[in-house]
């Protein structure tokens, strides 16, 4: 099938590879299918939505962010996606971009966390304190 992006135009994508949000993400409830796409050669992906080619969301690996990244996935997470075991979980944070790249942040609070073998997803709010929804991407060396 085809969809429209917002940044890569229009891609061809085949039904395996949507992941599901079965409730949406929060502030997005509405949108449930979505893609990710990779940004050659950098850390970056896009987790772009099927249903509406305006809504795509930057996305890294929380542990390029912070290397000892480790959380705790709720039992009630667990059973949604389906998970027979942790290696089966890909974890992304989102991460905004504003206009000064050196203050780019990432949302290590609330990953999204997809299971690989079935393409369920989930974006959890962590109760996890060392993390907020605002973490510095980028050093103040590396900025």
């Amino acid at each position: 099938m085809k969809i429209k992006t917002k940044f890569c135009g229009e891609i061809e994508c085949g039904e395996e590879d949507i992941i599901s949000f079965e409730q949406g993400i929060p502030g997005f409830t509405h949108l449930c299918k979505f893609i990710i796409i990779p940004i050659q050669e950098l850390i970056f992906s896009y987790m772009q939505s099927v249903e509406d080619e305006g809504i795509c969301f930057i996305i890294i690996p929380p542990t390029f962010v912070d290397p000892k990244y480790d959380i705790n996935i709720s039992d009630e997470t667990v059973k949604n996606l389906r998970a027979e075991k942790p290696e089966d979980l890909i974890v992304y944070a989102i991460v905004t971009l504003p206009d000064d790249i050196s203050e780019m942040t990432a949302n290590l609070r609330a990953p999204i966390l997809i299971n690989t073998k079935n393409n369920k997803a989930v974006q959890e709010v962590l109760e996890d304190e060392r993390y907020n929804i605002r973490h510095k991407v980028l050093k103040e060396a590396e900025a």
